[in-house]
């Protein structure tokens, strides 16, 4: 498979079946996000692999944050209840976070090698025949979440990257071309 064609092919899954992802292909998964580049060679990503009881974790944190858009309490507790076991369920959920440097152009830097490394580990999910949903938001900075993952002081949970093998594959969604984004300057 040549590298536009994983790239066309990557797309966000949110269905997995029920297969475990090996620790073989976790680890290569990691091998090629730390190829990604970087200026200074900061390396300033942390890739967090949550087990089933961590994956729980986040996923009450992330339910009580939707929870508390509801105004039925029962209905808030059930909805809490079904996305932490549907984490629970997943079979792979990484946590990547970035180390944060006082300089804001390094910070800066560092935020984009780390997205980059997401990229990276991805397309080389496709290739191995597994999908990724790649998740950010505000649930990032919440203290609960914050716990479930582990991250310490001094690092930013930058997204949470759900792994598997796909149950389905959505089709493409449209896109403008590049030419629509591009200005060619003399």
């Amino acid at each position: 498979m040549t590298i536009p064609v994983i790239i066309e092919q990557r797309r966000s899954i949110k269905k997995f079946t029920h297969r475990e992802v090996t620790r073989a292909e976790i680890e290569t998964l990691l091998e090629a996000a730390i190829l990604a580049p970087n200026h200074r060679l900061t390396r300033p990503w942390r890739f967090y692999v949550l087990g089933p009881e961590s994956r729980y974790a986040y996923g009450l944190a992330l339910g009580e944050r939707k929870a508390r858009k509801l105004p039925d309490p029962v209905a808030g507790r059930a909805l809490r209840e079904t996305i932490a076991s549907e984490h629970r369920d997943l079979p792979c959920m990484l946590a990547i976070s970035v180390v944060e440097n006082e300089n804001p152009e390094i910070r800066e830097e560092d935020y984009a090698a780390a997205m980059m490394a997401i990229e990276n580990l991805a397309l080389t999910a496709v290739a191995l025949g597994l999908g990724t949903h790649i998740k950010t938001g505000g649930v990032m900075g919440d203290a609960a979440s914050r716990a479930a993952v582990g991250v310490g002081d001094g690092e930013r949970i930058v997204a949470i990257v759900n792994v598997g093998e796909p149950a389905e594959l959505p089709s493409p969604r449209k896109r403008e071309p590049a030419t629509a984004c591009t200005v060619w300057r003399p």
